[in-house]
């Protein structure tokens, strides 16, 4: 999907393949893992507004989402899956150590939660450290993906506190979301007044979705030269159609019209909740992709030669 063949990188600026100097893409991070982001991301925020409704479906479903979705797509982009443990070695260090030990709180007391409500299995005095304990690894895990992006020196674009912020906020955006979709299809939100809270918070997520995306838009384009590129990918170039298409307007525009003017209704529900999620998807397969890295000279230092 939008893959970065040859075609693509042979142009102005672009190093391409070869030794001269220029603007790279970034190809470590690819589809894969911009869909154990996503899952990461939607159980986690799924998870954590579950826990505070008190609503076991989504509860459950954000498990799921983490602990099946994140861990096989992360298993399918390591080179050498039976290393993988190594990296919970060093949380000092590096924010993919801190996000795998927030997977573990996350999956382990979330697990313990859950198994307490159904079965009683926690003592009474440890219920609520349990609680805790599992809502922050989720909070982790919401989080430490964005953390981890803006760390990179490297790619100016992502170089940026609004990318922790983005993975929350599109976090909680899925889960309000997801929550919505469970209760249209039979799974009931606990009463009417926390109902009316998600609907609310719902609205504010996708406003604030919205803002954010713009906000680093803006930082790409006023930014260093790399950002600049990424920017011109996302809006001009090959990465244009479906950034501003699928993401602002599938993801974003679409589903907060509806949210702002349309009834809440199982159709418009489900419309939201498939819409924004397949914004969410793309947003996170294209920062990715258009991740790029920058050149050691300038361009203008380049065609000077």
């Amino acid at each position: 999907m939008f893959d970065v063949s040859l075609k693509n990188v042979l142009r102005l600026g672009y190093a391409g393949r070869t030794f001269k100097s220029g603007y790279r893409f970034q190809n470590y991070w690819d589809t894969p893992m911009a869909t154990a982001f996503f899952c990461g991301e939607t159980g986690a925020g799924l998870f954590i507004l579950s826990m505070l409704l008190n609503f076991m479906p989504g509860i459950i479903l954000g498990l799921l989402i983490t602990g099946v979705g994140k861990t096989f797509f992360h298993l399918t982009h390591m080179g050498v899956p039976s290393k993988s443990w190594r990296a919970i070695l060093r949380p000092d260090r590096s924010w993919i150590s801190r996000g795998l030990w927030g997977i573990i709180f996350f999956v382990g007391f979330g697990s313990l939660h859950v198994l307490d409500q159904i079965f009683g299995v926690v003592p009474d005095q440890l219920a609520k450290p349990v609680y805790l304990l599992a809502i922050a690894g989720a909070m982790m895990v919401v989080v430490y993906q964005g953390f981890a992006m803006s760390h990179s020196t490297a790619i100016s674009f992502w170089n940026t506190g609004l990318m922790p912020v983005s993975s929350m906020l599109y976090g909680f955006l899925a889960g309000s979301s997801l929550v919505m979709a469970l209760n249209a299809l039979g799974f009931d939100v606990a009463d009417a007044g926390q109902f009316a809270m998600v609907i609310t918070g719902q609205k504010i997520l996708m406003v604030a979705v919205l803002m954010t995306v713009l906000s680093l838009l803006h930082n790409a384009k006023h930014g260093a030269k790399g950002a600049h590129q990424s920017y011109l990918l996302l809006t001009k170039d090959f990465l244009s159609k479906p950034f501003l298409i699928g993401v602002m307007g599938i993801g974003i525009i679409i589903p907060l019209a509806i949210l702002l003017f349309a009834p809440v209704n199982f159709i418009t529900t489900m419309t939201v909740t498939g819409t924004m999620l397949v914004g969410f998807y793309l947003y996170r397969i294209l920062v990715f992709k258009a991740g790029v890295l920058d050149p050691i000279l300038s361009p203008a230092d380049i065609f000077k030669r």
